[in-house]
C-alpha cells in the first residue's frame, strides 16, 4: 500500500521534473538598498508593507498607510526595494507594475521559470487553496507543492532571510505531516526557521485573519529573529471597528458583487456588528462578508436568512479591511465583461493578498538587520 510520505515524494518529484522553459528578466538592483525578491506577489500587500517598513526604519519615525502625498514624496528613501516580482495572475501583475514602477516584475508560471535572481530577502505567499479549511483539503492537490520552487529559488539566490505565508489549515493537513516536511525542505535548504501564527487585528487591521508566518535566516548568518509583540488587544490599543474602517463608506461604497447568495453562504453567520472586526476577506467577490448594516437571522444551526436591505462588502470596503489603502488602486485588466465579473477580479487580488500593516510589523526588525550590511 502507497503511504502518504511514497505520494508526497513523488508529487514532489514530478514538480523538479517540469521544463523550465521561460527565461527570468532582468532585476533592476540599488546597491544601496535591501534588495528583495517577491514571488507569488499578487497585487503588492506584502511588498508595500516591506517598503512601508524600509521606509520608516530610513526616516526612524511612525508612517501612515493612508498617506500617499507623504508616501509618494519619500517613497525613495526606504532601505528596501523589490527589485524582481513573480505572479501568475495577468490582472495582480498589472496592479504591481502600477504602484511599484521600479521593479521588474513577470507574469509567469514559476513551475516553467529557469532561475531565480540574487536578493537579500526572499518573499513568497505561496498559493493556499490546497491548505485552506474552506477548501477541498486534498493533499494531492498540485498547488500544496507550489513550495518546492520556493525551494530552488533559496538554494540558488541564498539570501539572507526569507519569509513565507500560507493558511492556518497547512498545519492540520494530513496530520501535520505535509507541514512537517515543508519545514524540512526548508531547513534543508540551509536556514534556521521559526514560524508563528499571526492575527492582523492583532497588529491594526479590521480583520479576524490568521495566517501562519515562517521566518528563515541563512545558517551562516548570526542573526536570531523575533516575531513582533502585538500592538492591539488586551492591554494594548483597542482593536479596530468596522465602524472607525469602513463607516464613513456606507453611503458611497463603490462597487460591490451584485446576485443570489448560496446555500453554502446561508448556511453559517457572515455579518460582524459595526463594533467587530471583519471576517477573513477571501478572494472571491460572491463570498465576501455582508456589510455590517445588513440584517441576517439564524433559521437552524445550518441555515440563515437575510432580513430587508443586504449587501456584500464592497471592493473599496474590503481593501480597507485588508489594510491596503485608499490611493492603492486594483486592476481588472480586460474590461469586456460583466459587472460581477470585473469586481471578481478585484476581490481576487485582495483576498490572497497578504495585509500591507501586519507585513509592516513583521518586517521591520529584519529591515533593521539588514540595514548594516547593505
Amino acid at each position: 500500500m502507497t503511504t502518504i510520505k511514497e505520494v508526497f515524494e513523488s508529487l514532489v518529484q514530478h514538480e523538479l521534473t517540469i521544463e523550465k522553459d521561460i527565461p527570468t528578466l532582468q532585476p533592476n538592483y540599488d546597491n544601496s538598498k535591501v534588495s528583495v525578491v517577491s514571488l507569488f506577489c499578487g497585487a503588492g500587500g506584502i511588498d508595500l508593507g516591506v517598503e512601508i517598513a524600509g521606509l520608516e526604519v530610513a526616516l526612524q519615525q511612525p508612517v501612515e498607510l493612508q498617506d500617499g502625498a507623504f508616501i509618494n514624496k519619500h517613497r525613495n528613501s526606504s532601505i528596501a526595494k523589490t527589485v524582481y516580482a513573480l505572479d501568475f495572475c495577468k490582472e495582480a501583475v498589472d496592479t504591481f507594475k502600477t504602484h511599484f514602477k521600479e521593479s521588474t516584475v513577470q507574469h509567469a508560471n514559476i513551475r516553467h521559470l529557469q532561475s531565480f535572481p540574487q536578493a537579500d530577502l526572499l518573499l513568497f505567499g505561496f498559493p493556499c487553496p490546497g491548505f485552506s479549511a474552506s477548501g477541498p483539503r486534498d493533499f494531492k492537490d498540485e498547488r500544496n507543492y507550489l513550495y518546492v520552487h520556493c525551494c530552488r529559488a533559496l538554494k540558488e539566490s541564498q539570501p539572507a532571510v526569507f519569509i513565507a505565508e500560507n493558511v492556518p489549515g497547512m498545519l492540520t493537513l494530513q496530520g501535520g505531516a505535509i507541514f512537517k516536511q515543508i519545514l524540512s525542505d526548508f531547513k534543508d535548504c540551509g536556514y534556521k526557521v521559526v514560524w508563528k501564527i499571526l492575527n492582523s487585528r492583532n497588529y491594526g487591521c479590521c480583520q479576524l485573519r490568521e495566517r501562519v508566518i515562517m521566518v528563515g535566516v541563512r545558517n551562516d548568518i548570526d542573526y536570531s529573529y523575533q516575531f513582533p509583540q502585538e500592538t492591539h488587544g488586551i492591554g494594548k490599543q483597542v482593536y479596530l471597528t468596522l465602524r472607525e474602517c469602513i463607516g464613513d463608506l456606507e453611503s458611497d461604497p463603490g462597487v460591490y458583487y451584485q446576485g443570489s447568495y448560496s446555500s453554502q453562504y446561508l448556511s453559517r453567520n457572515r455579518k460582524k456588528d459595526w463594533h467587530e472586526q471583519s471576517f477573513t476577506i477571501q478572494a472571491s467577490a460572491r463570498q465576501a462578508p455582508l456589510h455590517p448594516s445588513s440584517t441576517m437571522n439564524r433559521v437552524s444551526s445550518t441555515k440563515y436568512e437575510l432580513v430587508g436591505e443586504h449587501r456584500r462588502l464592497s471592493v473599496r470596503e474590503a481593501a480597507r479591511i485588508q489594510s491596503f489603502p485608499d490611493w492603492f488602486s486594483f486592476s481588472v485588466g480586460n474590461t469586456d465583461c460583466s459587472h460581477n465579473t470585473l469586481v471578481d477580479k478585484q476581490f481576487r487580488q485582495i483576498g490572497n493578498a497578504v495585509p500591507p500593516l501586519m507585513m509592516k510589523h513583521i518586517v521591520k526588525p529584519i529591515l533593521e538587520y539588514l540595514k548594516g550590511t547593505i
